[in-house]
């Protein structure tokens, strides 16, 4: 039998001087790797404007 790999997918971006079009890419880079390694994305989340030095983020509380 097969095992399901099943992952999510956290993107964000840390400024405003980055765009939303960040976490597009973001998540499409993910779901491409995902499928050619046989991972089923179960959730995405995402993040706007949240920098990586606190783990305040609400998308990231939420997914850990």
């Amino acid at each position: 039998m097969k095992e399901l790999k099943k992952a999510v997918i956290y993107a964000r971006y840390s400024s405003t001087n980055q765009r939303e079009e960040s976490i597009d890419a973001q998540i499409r880079a993910c779901s491409k790797y995902a499928k050619d390694n046989g991972y089923t994305v179960v959730k995405k989340y995402k993040d706007s404007a949240k920098s990586a030095t606190t783990a305040n983020r609400p998308a990231f509380q939420e997914m850990i």
